[in-house]
């Protein structure tokens, strides 16, 4: 077994592929799993078949849109020839056209880790996002100036349609709300050092707050405590080095940062009812 997870660079900070064209350069051919440095949001007008997205089937199906976040793996296994548009960009991308990454990550459309279902909008909505991928179509030629500003300001609309249409706690958009803020410092701080810090006091030391503090703030805003944040992000980084990669179960142990590998054995059949190596064999 190869290792999958080595993320694959951007060919440009942003781009716009029609799926169908994807489809026909890959001759049907369904694509390895593999993950990516940089966000992609597909617009699904219509597709058959199924997005795996971290250990969680979705269905295609007729006006969806998919957030894929850095350090996502993926791949999308369709029965026919899909419909619809892939929109990527870099963190490059985003700081050359001064749009902040609080934007992406007050949205929460984006899902570093956790479940990432697609978001089901309704015509009117599909209207405005076909409408906007259609308005970023026409800037792609090289010749038009000011070309990333414009696809930097239409990339920003079409997240607004997309937000505008979720369903989740707008407790959770308010930037200037505090314990919004927190609770992105946290998230962006799980993300880089999972690996290393276990414990909510870690995450509570960096923040400059008590760890009873932090860990209320993320459980009233996400219904879920600070504790198993982490343990979740631990157990979808353990999942996939056991299932992309041949490294072995003490190797994948030290990588997350367990002094020992019984520790490690121990902490994922807790979380998820199944030894390392029952896991990978099933």
């Amino acid at each position: 077994m190869n290792n999958l997870l080595t993320p694959r660079p951007p060919a440009e900070q942003f781009s716009l592929q029609r799926m169908e064209a994807i489809y026909d350069r890959m001759q049907g051919a369904v694509d390895q799993p593999h993950r990516h440095d940089y966000f992609t949001v597909m617009l699904v007008e219509k597709a058959g078949g199924v997005h795996h997205i971290d250990f969680t089937d979705y269905p295609l199906g007729e006006r969806q849109v998919f957030f894929i976040s850095p350090g996502q793996v993926h791949q999308l296994v369709t029965e026919d020839r899909p419909q619809g548009w892939v929109v990527t960009f870099s963190a490059d991308f985003l700081a050359s056209n001064a749009i902040p990454q609080t934007f992406i990550y007050n949205l929460n459309l984006f899902r570093f880790f956790g479940e990432s279902p697609p978001l089901d909008v309704n015509a009117t909505t599909w209207s405005r996002l076909e409408r906007t991928a259609r308005d970023m179509e026409a800037c792609l030629p090289g010749e038009l100036v000011y070309r990333n500003r414009a696809l930097g300001a239409l990339l920003q609309l079409l997240l607004i349609y997309c937000n505008n249409s979720c369903t989740l706690d707008s407790r959770q958009f308010d930037e200037q709300d505090t314990q919004v803020c927190l609770l992105r410092d946290f998230k962006q701080q799980v993300e880089v050092q999972f690996r290393q810090w276990h414990k909510v006091a870690d995450y509570a030391s960096d923040i400059s707050i008590s760890p009873k503090h932090l860990s209320e703030t993320v459980r009233n805003l996400t219904g879920k405590t600070a504790k198993a944040h982490i343990q979740d992000r631990l157990v979808l980084e353990a999942k996939r080095l056991l299932s992309h990669t041949d490294k072995t179960a003490k190797e994948i142990a030290f990588e997350l940062g367990f002094t020992e590998p019984l520790h490690f054995s121990s902490f994922f059949k807790k979380q998820t009812g199944q030894s390392p190596t029952a896991f990978r064999a099933g």
